[in-house]
């Protein structure tokens, strides 16, 4: 596997960086891994790793770069910090980021970006929905315990779906209440009144962050099976 890690240049300021992808022959299809709520951190770059080994030219970012260039919860445990960071995110940000990362991956041979990916995670989960409605050759996104899919605003997720040149995945956690049923099931029936086309899926058994490993909400046959959807996902999208 090829890896390397860089700032990148966005309108915002300089935007830590990680690209993995396979030693092989390129180009390959591109896939930005969004990070969730609690940081960047190692578990976020095995994941867009272990996600690059099935020939995927994969991008991560720390997406709080505008207001510090490390943050970690799980290593300093201030909460708080993590909600005001990430309240100061905004689908337009994320929006910009995610055009910086693949107009980077278009000037590399390793990458192919006329079809690319999204996935994000608990406060990535709509911002992957709302990548893949700015940009048309994001014909693949994929949201696991997703938040706010569904909300009272113009840029909620839900009302973009027509935007959206492809196909959309949903992964909810059964106890969510980040997520609650009634708002997965309203980006559900957003969803089949849409032009695009998509899943919604629920996971039994299983609690929000479910798909992280080294979390104690963990559930091994659940993330399992979000691994296959994803890659089943990206494989039918993108070749």
């Amino acid at each position: 596997m090829q890896e390397s890690h860089f700032d990148l240049t966005t309108p915002d300021g300089g935007m830590p960086t990680w690209v993995t992808h396979p030693d092989g022959d390129g180009p390959h299809p591109v896939v930005l891994f969004l990070m969730d709520a609690p940081g960047m951190r190692d578990e976020i770059r095995h994941m867009a790793s272990r996600l690059a080994t099935a020939g995927y030219y994969v991008m991560t970012s720390q997406l709080y770069y505008r207001d510090v260039r490390e943050f970690n919860v799980f290593d300093n445990g201030d909460r708080d910090r993590m909600f005001e960071l990430m309240g100061n995110l905004s689908n337009e940000m994320v929006n910009s980021d995610a055009g910086a990362m693949l107009e980077y991956a278009a000037n590399d041979p390793a990458a192919n970006t006329s079809k690319a990916g999204v996935v994000g995670y608990c406060m990535s989960g709509p911002f992957a929905v709302m990548v893949a409605a700015a940009h048309a050759n994001v014909v693949a996104a994929a949201s696991f315990h997703g938040v706010r899919l569904v909300a009272d605003a113009d840029d909620s997720p839900h009302r973009h779906l027509d935007a959206v040149h492809g196909e959309v995945y949903i992964g909810a956690a059964e106890t969510d209440s980040y997520a609650p049923p009634e708002m997965i099931d309203a980006f559900a029936a957003a969803l089949e009144a849409s032009s695009s086309t998509g899943q919604v899926e629920w996971y039994p058994g299983t609690e929000h962050g479910f798909a992280y490993a080294e979390r104690p909400q963990y559930v091994r046959a659940a993330s399992e099976r979000h691994w296959e959807r994803m890659h089943d996902l990206f494989a039918r999208n993108l070749g």
